[in-house]
């Protein structure tokens, strides 16, 4: 069975307490597009916002579950520890500074990783990001941000970068990301603040769309999550041909996993890795316009078509969020 490489980030998902609040600022602030308002397939009674560049290109997508009591995050080990956002240039990232010194937003200085230039900063729930320019990467290419965003288009943010696992046990991550998952070793670095080493890997045409950074921490507790914390990470699989050969080699190489399933806008696969992190493979397609256009994604609730009959009964349980104002 010849299975493809998988071609890079396809979304990282995260929680949020107030759905409202957070398309604030994502919208509003980080300019980014919701392309889609539906709701957890888990869990009904709770938003699942997917924002992104114009169309929801696979390797764009930020998404939160709205959880309404969730309490804080206490961050530790074994978590997904920061995601990434793509920017053009350096330029941009100077530009972001003068906005979140403007907006009032929390962040750090503007540094260099890996010959790349970074600007970390806290949403208001304390989610970890990290803005990364792509003036000096080669690899999987970034989207498009949508012209009628609130940040002009040359400093738009194209894409998702890459995503920080902190784990107690790096070797058995590694094992899976490298034996299992096709993952390649490239040069590391070494963390300004705290002068931890980060050993990176990245799969399909690499570059900074396609990493993960992994760094050991075998001394703190484990992550709790809660607002601010991220839910999964997901890896582009081409198409549902391919995501069949991965649910079959997890099953030869009996780790638990989901087997396949449908969501509509995707297909997936679910498992954790020894760490306890939990990782998404997800099809490329088929998108988020198969029931909304272009010119007005994310404007309704979208609800697959599996769950259209309860509709009245879904939207009486949530809260009125109103996305037709961007």
């Amino acid at each position: 069975m010849t299975i493809k490489p998988l071609k890079g980030i396809h979304h990282v998902s995260a929680l949020t307490a107030n759905a409202k609040e957070n398309y604030q600022f994502y919208t509003k602030v980080l300019g980014l597009r919701l392309v889609k308002k539906t709701v957890n397939q888990d869990d009904t009674s709770v938003y699942h916002l997917f924002y992104a560049d114009e169309r929801g290109n696979p390797g764009t997508d930020l998404t939160f579950f709205e959880i309404p009591r969730a309490g804080r995050t206490y961050p530790g080990t074994n978590s997904i520890s920061a995601t990434s956002l793509r920017v053009k240039n350096d330029v941009a990232l100077h530009y972001w500074k003068n906005r979140f010194e403007k907006l009032e937003v929390d962040h750090d200085e503007i540094q260099e990783k890996m010959g790349r230039a970074t600007l970390s900063f806290r949403d208001h729930e304390g989610q970890r990001l990290i803005l990364v320019s792509d003036e000096t990467n080669i690899g999987v290419e970034g989207g498009k941000p949508w012209d009628k965003s609130t940040v002009p288009s040359e400093n738009g943010i194209v894409g998702l970068g890459p995503v920080v696992l902190t784990v107690s046990r790096p070797e058995r991550t590694i094992n899976v990301l490298t034996n299992l998952m096709g993952f390649r070793e490239k040069q590391g670095y070494t963390r300004n603040n705290d002068q931890k080493e980060v050993r990176v890997f990245e799969t399909g045409e690499g570059g900074s769309g396609a990493e993960v950074h992994i760094i050991e921490d075998a001394e703190n507790n484990r992550e709790r999550p809660g607002r601010g914390s991220v839910h999964h990470v997901a890896f582009r699989v081409e198409d549902e041909e391919e995501l069949k050969k991965w649910v079959e080699l997890l099953k030869n190489n009996h780790l638990p996993n989901s087997g396949f399933v449908e969501r509509y806008y995707f297909r997936s696969l679910y498992f954790r890795e020894p760490n306890g992190i939990l990782f998404e493979l997800a099809t490329d397609g088929p998108g988020f316009e198969g029931d909304e256009d272009f010119e007005h994604l994310g404007e309704n609730l979208a609800l697959p078509p599996y769950f259209e009959h309860q509709r009245e009964e879904i939207e009486a349980k949530l809260k009125p969020l109103d996305t037709k104002e961007f």
